[in-house]
């Protein structure tokens, strides 16, 4: 064991989060992985209610579980006297505060980013919404589903026949990866400054983001992308492909793995040079065709087979695993990426977060119970009268 192990990034950070749901929960989880101290506010008895989604894991949510690990979790009602108090005590001790109240609310409260920059010119405040301020939906509510559909998204995934939402909180998600960024930019930012930031992200602001590609090629062309399901919508071939006791995904991005996929894997050197197939234009304007072609090659191989060949050949392959699949997949248990973390009802399993630090562990703390550090910050802060006086919120 390293005797003088190094500090996390974040150590010295405080984080305070009045938060629910997915994206600011998600966000604030990305900085306590680095060390950041995060006190998650919620409200008293029953907390923040995406702990209620489901009980799958030993009786806790699984998207809680996802978003909540490593926080201290303080349990006050923000519109009351004593959590006014408390919320003043704590800030000056703040380092970054995030909030995703419903749309007005927070600045009701005084507790928006502007008027909190204002108040702690040092603080760096975020606010997470819907829509962003202003226009015509500023005040309008939303879910991750409700603004996929606003987006665009639901029309450009799925099938020819049938759009579908994606299978992941994708909005959210999206949000909560760029509500980090901003913090982490205005940490950098108030160090050669000394001056805090007040900032906003929503989550149609982050799928708009996201459905550039889209949005740029239906501007440019004049039409939408069509549907595709599990084909490419631009690039041919590229999704997956029967074989003779299965399917293997693959794609070809360039003219190099076009000429490898017809001398390496199909034999047939001379299909690269067909006017049909040439160029990707032409591929995707033959491609019901090209499919058929390769569909008919494969058949006399397995799909194992086929991996193989397409992994000597450079070509880039996957086969299509299931959940319970991906949770036994070689590279997670060969990197030793799923963790485990405390929480009120036992351990529970948790994935390493994505950014890897040679030498440096993330935390992986516990899952808080509702109001578990309630007295214990309040009384840090001076605010702790008696026991009984700081459980009621």
């Amino acid at each position: 064991m390293n005797p003088n192990p190094p500090a996390l990034p974040l150590s010295g950070i405080t984080v305070v989060s009045l938060e629910q749901a997915i994206a600011a929960p998600l966000a604030s989880r990305h900085l306590a992985d680095w060390g950041a101290r995060v006190i998650k506010i919620e409200r008293p008895d029953k907390g923040d209610f995406c702990r209620h989604y489901d009980y799958v894991m030993n009786g806790m949510s699984s998207q809680f579980a996802w978003t909540n690990r490593s926080k201290e979790s303080l349990a006050i009602d923000v519109k009351s006297a004593k959590g006014q108090r408390a919320i003043a005590a704590i800030l000056p001790h703040t380092d970054i505060f995030i909030q995703n109240l419903a749309p007005g609310a927070a600045k009701r409260l005084g507790l928006d980013a502007a008027t909190l920059v204002g108040r702690f010119p040092r603080l760096i405040a975020c606010d997470v919404s819907g829509y962003g301020t202003g226009g015509p939906y500023g005040r309008k509510k939303a879910y991750d589903l409700l603004v996929q559909c606003e987006a665009g998204f639901l029309s450009i995934n799925g099938t020819e026949e049938q759009p579908a939402k994606c299978g992941l909180a994708v909005a959210d998600t999206a949000t909560g990866m760029y509500v980090a960024n901003g913090a982490l930019m205005a940490l950098f930012n108030r160090e050669r400054t000394g001056k805090g930031m007040a900032f906003e992200v929503s989550l149609f602001d982050s799928m708009t983001e996201w459905m550039s590609y889209p949005a740029y090629y239906t501007a440019g062309a004049g039409k939408p992308l069509r549907r595709t399901g599990t084909r490419h919508a631009t690039i041919a071939p590229y999704g997956p492909f029967r074989t003779g006791d299965g399917v293997v995904f693959f794609g070809i991005q360039n003219e190099r793995e076009w000429l490898a996929l017809c001398e390496q894997v199909l034999g047939d050197a001379p299909l690269a040079g067909d006017p049909r197939f040439h160029t990707n234009p032409q591929r995707m304007q033959n491609r019901d065709e090209l499919e058929a072609l390769i569909e008919q090659r494969f058949a006399r191989f397995s799909a194992a087979e086929l991996l193989d060949r397409l992994e000597a050949a450079s070509i880039a392959n996957a086969g299509m695993n299931d959940v319970e699949a991906f949770l036994r997949h070689p590279q997670l248990h060969a990197r030793d990426r799923i963790g485990k973390v405390g929480s009120p009802n036992g351990p529970l399993m948790s994935f390493l977060p994505a950014i890897t630090i040679p030498g440096v562990q993330p935390v992986m703390g516990d899952i808080p119970a509702v109001g578990q550090h309630t007295e214990a910050i309040l009384a840090e802060f001076g605010l702790l009268d008696t026991p009984k006086e700081a459980s009621r919120g």
